[in-house]
């Protein structure tokens, strides 16, 4: 105590003295506890078991900052001596004790500020299995008009002491009237707090119409006859206080005389903060901003989904509710999160979202678990019909706005809309939202994350199929791009085949330039040159290829004409060799052939690679597929047109025909070639 100067000194309580000092060489107030033992065994035993008390860590908890043996010599006595927070303020004691005065009824707002507090507090000591031993009104201390700390945390040690507590009891009989009955007999367990928490609400919700003397006497009443508190029940439902009902159902299972009886703490907390009286609260709580306590948001958050979907429209406002209720969701089971969700489901939880729209970890959790809702869905049943709504188009784009730099946000936003996508009907929707200029943002912006450029080129192969540009500048812009990205990440298999399908459909828009097409086109053959396993990038390949020597002769000399020792035309025939019994792939061999044999000039490099002889075999394989027989007729027969006349066929001809200008005269009039 030489280190502390004493200021006042309290009445004693149950346990010991309470003294304000200030420290000297600080000058800062504290409140020291002195609590008499019987000897130094007793001292110690108790000091060991307050020593995790020093560990704490809660912002309603006023923790010891120190903690001592001290010896009076005025009385020849032992003390601990037990070092905590000073409080200026008061207590709820304090404030019940006015409350009664002027018989007034507590603020619903400010009660339920309060125990939300008092209420963490406890369930943090209880998940810790500590029991504070002491709980009542003037161990509750105020710091602030709206915040409370539980203080003065005991041990089994100190409350044991039978003489001393028989004593103190006789000196002030109200210190002992928020004990359970169990702790006159000095047993105490968690289910002691609940009862001293019981007796505190009891006491906020009689003090407009009990005396400090009577509300005493009904404390102690219950202990021995439980019917003693029906008619204060009876008292506040007829008197019509706020929360009454929450009042009148809680309290029994609080202030039950068998301990195993009694709620446990998460119990209280969940029934207290979904009563009625709550959800109107937490609107008026949002003025406040004061964050939910995460111990009563877990307890909000049990059961079945149809409870958690209840608790987050309840609490639409709050950040906190709402992350904690998602990380639910993500974590529930498969079978217990009700898929599929219909459309009305997944729009009245973005709605609720939107509130929250430009918080990042609640857009991450919301974009998860619509992946997990879509994504399983799916899985279950192709045929499932996928929410699509404008509403939630509308909510994944202005996602993409209001968090331009969340490279793992933007990489789930353009997934969720490739999965939306998958059933088609959303093309024009996603042009009126601008998502095109969006995409070439992003791949400007983020061509060095490979996850962010498959995840937009897969979503534009998604979109193309269907679309019909209303503007093609943005489409233009977008196959630019899409060239470099797939130029960087040439010898990856995924971008390719996703890069490929864009810029062939790109290439059936018209929104690729001329200026690109040589570029283009030497991609196309160095993508299927190194991933010719992959089906999906050769088909697309060749339909690209078609695209571009249907409107470029440059184009189609590019993938005919020998460059830097390759040619597009031998590397089609080993693509044949790989695919010979895959219809698909050799027709779209074929197509790409019949269009570069509409260019006379190319005729004679079809017929040096050999290409006559592969339709050839072509024909007599694939007897019945009509569309693939017909683009190789066309070949055939402008490459037997073009072949040089033998000496009999040129005496023979009595004129010779004009020179063809660019498209061979036997192919000029073919249907295929006239759109």
């Amino acid at each position: 105590m030489e280190n502390y100067q004493v200021l006042k000194m309290f009445r004693p309580g149950a346990l010991g003295v309470n003294l304000v000092v200030e420290e000297i060489e600080t000058e800062t107030r504290y409140l020291i506890k002195q609590v008499e033992c019987i000897d130094e065994h007793h001292a110690n035993q108790a000091l060991e078991e307050l020593m995790p008390v020093l560990k704490l860590q809660h912002p309603n908890i006023s923790v010891y900052h120190e903690m001592f043996i001290m010896w009076n010599d005025e009385i020849s006595s032992l003390f601990l001596c037990l070092v905590m927070d000073y409080t200026p303020h008061g207590t709820f004691q304090n404030i019940i004790e006015n409350k009664r005065k002027t018989k007034e009824t507590f603020d619903c707002e400010w009660m339920h500020t309060m125990l939300s507090q008092v209420l963490d507090a406890v369930e943090y000591l209880h998940q810790l299995d500590i029991i504070h031993r002491n709980i009542k009104p003037s161990n509750i201390a105020l710091i602030s008009s709206n915040y409370c700390k539980l203080q003065d945390l005991s041990s089994q040690a100190l409350m044991t002491h039978e003489a001393k507590w028989n004593v103190r009891a006789e000196e002030d009989p109200c210190q002992k009237s928020w004990m359970a009955p169990e702790c006159l007999k000095f047993s105490f367990s968690c289910k002691s707090d609940i009862w001293s928490l019981g007796c505190i609400i009891l006491d906020m919700a009689t003090c407009s119409f009990l005396n400090d003397t009577e509300a005493m006497h009904l404390r102690k009443a219950i202990r021995h006859h439980p019917g003693s508190l029906k008619p204060i029940l009876k008292n506040i439902e007829e008197k019509q206080l706020p929360g009454a009902e929450m009042f009148s159902f809680l309290l029994p299972f609080m202030l039950h005389i068998n301990p195993s009886d009694r709620l446990a703490i998460r119990d209280v907390i969940g029934i207290i903060f979904t009563s009625t009286s709550f959800r109107n609260f937490s609107d008026t709580r949002n003025i406040h901003r004061q964050a939910i306590p995460i111990f009563i948001t877990d307890v909000l958050l049990e059961g079945n989904m149809a409870n958690i979907l209840d608790v987050m429209q309840s609490f639409s406002t709050r950040p906190e509710v709402q992350l904690r209720a998602l990380d639910k969701l993500l974590t529930m089971p498969e079978e217990d999160l009700g898929l599929p969700w219909p459309e009305e489901l997944v729009e009245e939880v973005i709605s609720i979202m939107t509130q929250h729209e430009r918080i990042l970890d609640i857009m991450l959790s919301t974009c998860l678990l619509l992946l997990r809702i879509l994504g399983q869905a799916l899985a279950q049943d192709s045929e499932t019909e996928i929410p699509r709504s404008n509403y939630i188009i509308s909510f994944l784009v202005n996602i993409l706005r209001n968090h331009p730099d969340s490279e793992r946000l933007i990489t789930m936003v353009y997934n969720l809309l490739t999965i939306i996508s998958s059933q088609g009907l959303v093309s024009e929707e996603l042009e009126e939202e601008g998502l095109f200029q969006l995409a070439q943002e992003h791949l400007d912006h983020f061509m060095e994350d490979r996850d962010i450029c498959l995840a937009v080129l897969t979503l534009l192969w998604s979109l193309l199929v269907d679309v019909v540009p209303v503007n093609k500048e943005p489409l233009e812009k977008l196959s630019a791009i899409a060239t470099w990205v797939l130029t960087t990440y040439l010898e990856d298999v995924e971008i390719a085949e996703a890069g490929c399908a864009v810029l062939w459909l790109l290439s059936l828009l018209g929104c690729i330039k001329d200026s690109q097409f040589e570029q283009v086109v030497a991609l196309f053959l160095k993508s299927i040159q190194l991933f010719p396993t992959s089906v999906l990038l050769v088909n697309n390949v060749c339909r690209g290829l078609t695209s571009l020597a249907k409107v470029s002769e440059l184009a189609a000399f590019r993938v005919a004409v020998l460059e830097e020792g390759s040619s597009g035309l031998y590397l089609l025939q080993d693509i044949y060799q790989l695919y010979n019994d895959d219809p698909e792939v050799v027709e779209n061999i074929c197509m790409l052939l019949a269009h570069l044999a509409s260019y006379k000039e190319i005729l004679p490099e079809l017929e040096s690679a050999g290409i006559k002889d592969l339709l050839q075999v072509i024909v007599e394989r694939f007897t019945s597929s009509l569309e693939l027989i017909s683009y190789a007729d066309l070949v055939l027969r402008a490459l037997e047109a073009a072949a040089p006349p033998s000496p009999k066929e040129e005496e023979l001809k009595s004129d010779e025909e004009p020179e063809s200008s660019e498209v061979s005269p036997q192919l000029q009039e073919d249907p295929i070639f006239q759109t």
